[in-house]
């Protein structure tokens, strides 16, 4: 049976977007429930990943990308974060409506057309929750930081990212005025919830927000 270019390009970026910002690395189990897919589909897939090269994986063990792999993952997540920086900046889309969009595009756009939306846009290096978008030689600039729950009272900060997994939380976040280069300080935390200061204003912050924050410390 032959796999889909798609196929392969959403697995390889997935397994590179899970190890991109914490140091775990994912299982078929992790994979599957990324994907929505069966545990044993996943298993099959990965199987086809190693015979392309694309992947290492040892049975019930973690998968990893192989430079092969990273190579197309990159490429893939520099067309995502790009069309999604495109649909913020230049067509109108609030920042929570973007990844659905870019999911479809990032299949269909050639090499030509995204270098040239590189080009109108100015060569950003992030997109619009942060994420750091790859340049074309596959260069990555990553700030140095920090998940907000792992940060003690009292700490100053900025806002650098914020994960794009759940719509509903981003939405929230803006509301609260929280969204990227906002400068705050953490005023109590317990890891699992916290209240910060920004702009004079006091915002208690969940876990799944909490769990959703970046910051470089000021």
């Amino acid at each position: 049976m032959v796999v889909s270019a798609t196929v392969v390009e959403d697995y390889v970026k997935v397994i590179h977007g899970y190890t991109e910002w914490q140091p775990q690395r994912i299982t078929t189990t992790v994979l599957a429930a990324r994907l929505g897919l069966a545990n044993s589909s996943v298993t099959e897939m990965v199987k086809k990943l190693v015979a392309q090269g694309l992947v290492s994986h040892e049975p019930y063990g973690a998968i990893e990308l192989t430079p092969e792999g990273t190579e197309l993952a990159l490429r893939m997540v520099r067309r995502h974060r790009l069309i999604e920086t495109w649909l913020v900046e230049r067509l109108g889309y609030r920042w929570d409506e973007v990844h659905d969009e870019a999911e479809v595009l990032e299949h269909a756009v050639s090499d030509r057309l995204l270098d040239a939306l590189d080009d109108e846009l100015g060569h950003p290096v992030r997109d619009p929750h942060g994420d750091p978008i790859p340049a074309r030689d596959g260069t990555v600039v990553k700030p140095d930081a920090h998940l907000l729950a792992d940060l003690a009272a009292g700490t100053p900060a900025r806002v650098a990212r914020i994960s794009d997994r759940d719509p509903a939380v981003l939405r929230h976040l803006e509301a609260e005025g929280i969204t990227l280069d906002v400068a705050l300080e953490v005023l109590q935390s317990t890891g699992e919830s916290a209240v910060v200061s920004l702009a004079g204003q006091r915002v208690a912050l969940a876990t799944e927000a909490l769990s959703s924050i970046w910051v470089v410390l000021d």
